[in-house]
């Protein structure tokens, strides 16, 4: 039997901490408390033995809110947070932030910053080359129109480890598929990052097929191969658009024309090496 798998992106949230400005009430399946024991019995059901727990608020105090849950829970094999890339104060936060186990790496919320240059201000340069001197991962959470300011990033910085969260977020529903898929090309031929097979189901219609899903994921796996995706469930945000579980079943359709070892790896290896995972906890094997 395969080992279980690892979902390479989900979150939690407590309302109460206060620091998610973009939940609010109108997001109704959203706007409540999401915790390690209601993403339990799903992981289960999916045979995940693992995940990568990712910031949703830019706060420190969110990033030690999840690692203290990493702490209490043994499935929680990594945990990307959230610094500010232009404080002085970068190195002596990762090196606080680091002290704890499951700390992989930083995700900025990229998407949400107005200047769509952010990431190639001067100021961010001593925090990124700290990433890369550390080998903490960069989450990149981008749009499209981010891509070759994504490139020009890692040419400027190739030792930074990085992935594209939710592949970019290309605009299914309305089959913008250009230059989407001409920019997402050109990163993964010139540059060593990965690519997360995730969040693609809340880009597309309400009532997406697996067939709907099928020229994206075939277009990420001729790009980045199956040993650079990885496949993350973006729970609960997945609640919107059907489900932990139907996304899952829709995931394993996708990539069943790979050979076993290659859709084990989308769906668990790739994830465990890229983020240098500690091995899954036998007493919590699915």
């Amino acid at each position: 039997m395969s080992e279980p798998g690892v979902d390479a992106h989900q979150h939690f949230w407590s309302l109460a901490r206060g620091d998610y400005a973009w939940l609010t009430p109108d997001l109704e399946p959203l706007y409540r408390d999401f915790g390690p024991g209601d993403l339990e019995p799903l992981m289960r059901e999916a045979r995940v033995g693992r995940t990568v727990v990712v910031q949703a608020a830019p706060t420190v105090g969110e990033t030690r809110y999840l690692l203290g849950l990493a702490e209490r829970t043994p499935w929680i094999a990594g945990v990307v947070g959230w610094i500010d890339l232009a404080s002085s104060e970068a190195p002596r936060l990762l090196d606080d932030l680091q002290r704890h186990r499951a700390f992989r790496g930083i995700r900025p919320m990229i998407q949400d910053i107005p200047d769509p240059d952010w990431m190639l201000g001067e100021a961010l340069t001593p925090a990124l080359r700290e990433l890369a001197r550390r080998s903490l991962s960069f989450d990149a959470l981008v749009h499209p129109v981010h891509l070759p300011r994504l490139l020009r990033l890692l040419e400027r910085h190739p030792d930074l480890r990085v992935v594209v969260d939710h592949a970019a977020k290309p605009d299914i529903q309305s089959g913008a598929f250009e230059p989407w898929a001409r920019d997402l090309r050109r990163l993964a031929a010139e540059t060593g990052a990965r690519c997360k097979l995730s969040g693609l189901v809340t880009e597309a219609a309400g009532d997406w097929s697996v067939e709907d899903l099928s020229p994206w994921v075939d277009h990420l796996l001729d790009c980045f191969g199956p040993e650079r995706l990885m496949w993350g469930s973006d729970w609960p945000v997945v609640d919107l658009a059907g489900g932990y579980a139907r996304w899952r079943a829709a995931a394993e359709a996708l990539l069943e024309p790979l050979a076993p070892r290659e859709r084990e790896a989308v769906l668990g290896a790739n994830a465990a090496a890229f983020y240098r995972l500690a091995p899954q906890p036998e007493e919590i094997s699915p």
